[in-house]
């Protein structure tokens, strides 16, 4: 079979979760034997390992809702010869939709986030939102199945669209790459980023968006003890650059008020992050909305300890009590969310012994439940699955 994977983000840029996931889910496909023929689109210049497909000129200064949607058309053009579709985000769906209709050929979306569970996108966005809404929608009902990488996410995918039929949502997880994301100690490496290696730190990693709580985290901080230890911000790639002030301007606050603040404003290359992370007392997801969360896996294989939020697929990641600490999230009450962000993160720092025990139980568990070859596998069984007329 050949399929065609569309895709926003393709390395190099690749900037958030659903870009490193379709990076390893493609990795994990082309190694598999007999697996299938790939045919990989992405948006922007040209690649070694996929065709690159540049914003149309016509549309250089356009809305970049509507740039997304010139680009899958010309994808969607690119398509003819292939048997099935897979898009990831409502960026590249339209290309789905479009080979559908014009070339019959079945489309599969993978569902990494909802447009109407991030309503702040309305206000960023404008009618670019409004557009984005529309193609997300409109594929989802057509596509001949949804991929929801966690169970809370296709509850979440049932309750958005509820004419969707729930036989074509299927729930094939995230994963993570063991290899490249295991315990690397390297206290040089996490010094030259300005953290003391040898004092205990909280780790936030993730693009300062509203969805990743950076916020709530930042309010948290002003309650951890004195003698917490340090909490270090790797926080990039800003959704608007008044989000990215808002951060500046928090951070800026809280190092006046306390020592042991660092922000890192950049999206580290690998070989820096995973010592950053292995060097972690405590990863922090504060996420008010999140599918699955990646980070968390990555986080677990360089056997570190979780606090996160309990939302959509985090608590199918995180074993509350096991391998990290989940807390309660309700949107109607964020002062008791950052309360316990604070009791939660300042209880693990405290007790590096427990924190490391966490850390190599989650190591564990991510060899065991979330490799990418399993990933792999299921996915080529829900491919052969529809080629076969079955959904």
């Amino acid at each position: 079979m050949r399929i065609g994977i569309v895709t926003r983000e393709w390395p190099p840029d690749v900037y958030g979760g659903a870009g490193v996931h379709v990076e390893h889910l493609v990795a994990a496909l082309r190694s598999l034997p007999a697996g299938p023929e790939l045919d990989v689109h992405c948006f922007g210049g040209p690649r070694e390992d996929a065709v690159g497909h540049e914003v149309p000129p016509g549309l250089a200064g356009a809305n970049g809702a509507l740039q997304a949607v010139g680009v899958d058309v010309e994808i969607a053009g690119a398509l003819a010869a292939v048997d099935l579709v897979h898009s990831h985000t409502w960026y590249a769906n339209t290309a789905g939709l479009l080979s559908t209709l014009v070339h019959g050929v079945p489309h599969v979306i993978t569902a990494h986030s909802l447009e109407p569970r991030r309503p702040w996108k309305a206000d960023q966005l404008g009618g670019g939102y409004r557009l984005s809404s529309w193609v997300e929608r409109t594929s989802y009902l057509a596509a001949d199945a949804v991929v929801a990488v966690s169970h809370g996410m296709r509850d979440d995918v049932l309750a958005v669209y509820p004419e969707l039929d729930p036989a074509r949502v299927h729930v094939i997880h995230n994963g993570v790459d063991a290899d490249a994301y295991r315990p690397v100690v390297a206290p040089d490496v996490v010094r030259s980023l300005g953290v003391d290696p040898d004092r205990p730190y909280a780790l936030f990693v993730g693009r300062i968006t509203r969805q990743k709580g950076l916020a709530h985290l930042l309010a948290a901080a002003e309650q951890l003890p004195p003698e917490a230890g340090q909490l270090v911000l790797c926080a990039g790639a800003a959704d608007t650059p008044a989000e990215r002030q808002q951060v500046a301007d928090a951070v800026a606050a809280l190092q006046q008020r306390r020592g042991g603040i660092v922000w890192i404003e950049a999206m580290l290359p690998r070989e820096q992050l995973v010592p950053l992370i292995t060097g972690a007392t405590v990863f922090v997801v504060p996420s008010v909305y999140e599918p699955l969360g990646i980070v968390n896996l990555e986080a677990a294989a360089c056997g570190t300890a979780v606090v996160a939020s309990d939302v959509g697929g985090i608590p199918e990641v995180v074993a509350d009590g096991t391998t990290g600490l989940l807390v309660p999230y309700d949107p109607e009450d964020p002062r008791a969310f950052e309360a316990g962000l604070a009791a939660r993160i300042a209880e693990l720092l405290a007790d590096p012994q427990r924190a490391a025990a966490m850390g190599a139980a989650g190591r564990e568990r991510v060899l065991s439940d979330f490799g990418w070859p399993a990933i792999a596998q299921e996915t080529v069984g829900l491919y052969t699955a529809i080629l076969n007329g079955r959904p």
